[in-house]
């Protein structure tokens, strides 16, 4: 009685240098669905009817300070409303470098004059590294805008 094995295989056991590429896609549709909640949550959701420009837009910074004024003249850092005369206090508090880009947001319904206040409140605290945003697209060339009309 003897026992013969016939077709043995060296290579039964040996290594397979094939990539197992299913923990990669699990991984990657985890960080995209991250990425689909987050996105939404970093944007100042302050409804505000801004104007519109045809300027090209600049390049937004990781971490934007958005200060908001709305059509009731109130005004925000962010999302949270703040008194005017605690604008740069707060301002400094969430980040003391005065060096920072500032971002004005104004309704489109706000007096001119009330926008030189917050920005001259912003300049006296020492922020002069302030933007007006507006927005993309949709406005007309300035050689091609009607005058505004003049009050008498």
């Amino acid at each position: 009685m003897g026992v013969t094995f016939t077709d043995v295989d060296d290579n039964e056991f040996s290594e397979t240098h094939e990539i197992n590429v299913t923990p990669f896609i699990d991984v990657v549709l985890v960080l995209l669905i991250i990425f689909m909640v987050a996105a939404p949550l970093s944007t100042v959701d302050l409804p505000v009817d801004l104007p519109t420009s045809s300027a090209m837009p600049h390049a937004k910074p990781d971490k934007p300070t958005y200060v908001s004024i709305k059509s009731d003249l109130e005004v925000a850092i962010g999302e949270t409303a703040v008194k005017r005369v605690e604008l740069v206090r707060t301002l400094d508090n969430a980040d003391p470098d005065k060096d920072r880009r500032i971002f004005v947001r104004a309704d489109r319904a706000v007096p001119y004059g009330d926008l030189m206040d917050v920005l001259e409140i912003l300049r006296l605290g020492g922020y002069t590294k302030v933007a007006l945003v507006a927005r993309e697209g949709g406005g007309a060339p300035p050689e091609q805008a009607a005058p505004a009309p003049v009050k008498p």
